[in-house]
């Protein structure tokens, strides 16, 4: 096992991974930017290095400041939380070749699902369904026209590298599709360094369902069930909840049993999460994520697993502890992502937090790097805290949410805690009955405060 862990993020994923690492009686290495000195990672960290000013990319994008400290420090291994370096198979391949273990997938792995043409190719071949559209990147607006033409409208255009919903562009009819092809191009370009896009089938009202998975070295694959994210604005989760009310038993244990099959045949290791648009009773994969993901702690309320341990063990060499078998499923979690942001315009809110209370009890869990007399940086990604709540049944879990939303104080900033508040009051979502589109349809109904 490791002895000394370097952590190369901030914020409440630090702050994760940290508490995970000393609980297993390793050491830990904060990194931080200088407008990070006090952070709570850095704080509660056995050693901490400042690697650069503000701006990501001469500090927490900067890997051989990275790579120098993890040196100084005498780290064993690297964990690159999420975000920033997580998925960036050449930086997983500069730790190892400086000697550090990296806490992930191979380089090889993370190359191939961070390219969505080369994930999806390998994905049809270990027989997961997947959306209907090109085989590759669109080369010109002709093919674009006939393979849309094939498939029918409408489409969706997609940069094969990057996320986020950047580089995305629906085309309802042939009339729109040389619109959203260079909209596409252009903002993958500017977002990524990459133009390439490729198209597939646009579903109208599907859920976004992904499923955990881990794995090792020695051909042990599990998965630990499914997520529904689909409360999205802009592409971007608001909301998860475990497991799914849009499935069934039957179903669930089907793509759980696809998704290993998967796993196992690609070879994979770590913890990872797959994708999957559904609709109409079919599941369509769209994406591997070959990191921790922000939501896995509503997988770790319903199965007692630690994924960030597991992750840890695993890149140690370490074999998994359990089977499939091993793995029950006990009752509901819901997240709510907590962001500094305007809760009506989304519009970011830094700046010092004057009152801090977060809320307890039963069941309830917050990963939040905030404190009294914090002050949250302009420079990085507005989440700051994630509200995760258990109950027996998703009707407790959601009367708990509400008591816990209700009891939540951050002064000082403008958080989206009141959006998650009018969130709970809405009959779509107590039945359960939403898709990807719902979060937006319902803010553009006024449905405001």
């Amino acid at each position: 096992m490791f002895e000394k862990i370097l952590i190369a993020n901030r914020g409440e994923i630090a702050l994760r991974i940290h508490r995970a690492c000393r609980e297993m009686g390793i050491q830990t290495v904060a990194i931080h930017s200088t407008a990070d000195a006090n952070a709570m990672h850095v704080r509660l960290a056995d050693e901490s290095v400042c690697i650069g000013p503000p701006p990501p990319g001469q500090s927490y994008l900067n890997i051989p400041a990275i790579i120098s400290a993890a040196t100084i420090t005498g780290a064993d291994a690297i964990h690159p939380g999420v975000g920033f370096l997580s998925e960036n198979a050449g930086f997983a391949e500069i730790v190892e070749a400086h000697g550090f273990a990296f806490i992930g997938p191979s380089p090889d792995h993370i190359r191939m699902m961070g390219d969505k043409i080369t994930a999806k190719r390998a994905m049809i071949d270990a027989g997961v369904p997947c959306v209907p559209g090109s085989d590759g990147a669109i080369t010109s607006e002709e093919q674009a026209r006939a393979l849309s033409d094939k498939i029918g409208y409408p489409v969706l255009v997609k940069a094969t590298g990057g996320g986020g919903g950047r580089g995305m562009k629906v085309a309802r009819s042939a009339d729109q599709l040389a619109e959203a092809l260079h909209l596409a191009k252009s903002e993958a370009k500017a977002a990524f360094g990459n133009d390439e896009v490729y198209i597939e089938k646009y579903l109208d009202k599907p859920r976004h369902i992904e499923v955990q998975v881990l794995a090792d070295n020695h051909g042990n694959a599990v998965h630990l069930g499914e997520r529904d994210c689909s409360l999205q604005r802009r592409h971007q989760k608001v909301l998860e909840e475990a497991p799914s009310p849009a499935l069934n038993a039957a179903e669930r244990e089907k793509l759980g049993a696809v998704v290993v099959k998967a796993i196992e045949t690609l070879g994979y290791r770590s913890v990872g999460t797959l994708e999957f648009l559904y609709e109409n009773g079919e599941f369509y994969f769209i994406e591997m994520n070959t990191r921790l993901q922000v939501e896995h702690p509503i997988t770790e309320m319903i199965t007692g697993i630690d994924l960030v341990r597991e992750q840890i063990r695993v890149a140690s060499g370490a074999k998994l502890g359990f089977d499939q078998s091993h793995i029950k499923f006990y009752g509901h979690a819901i997240e709510c992502r907590v962001n500094a942001e305007d809760p009506l315009t989304f519009q970011p809110s830094p700046g010092k937090v004057t009152d801090y209370h977060a809320p307890g009890g039963l069941g309830v869990r917050v990963d939040s790097a905030l404190y009294s007399g914090y002050s949250i940086p302009p420079y990085y990604d507005s989440l700051v805290s994630k509200l995760v709540v258990h109950g027996r049944n998703r009707a407790e879990c959601l009367m708990r949410l509400r008591r816990t939303l209700e009891e939540y104080v951050i002064g000082g900033v403008k958080t989206t805690i009141p959006l998650h508040r009018r969130l709970l009051a809405e009959k779509a979502f107590i039945d359960g009955d939403y898709d990807i589109h719902w979060l937006e349809r319902w803010m553009d109904g006024g449905k405001r405060d």
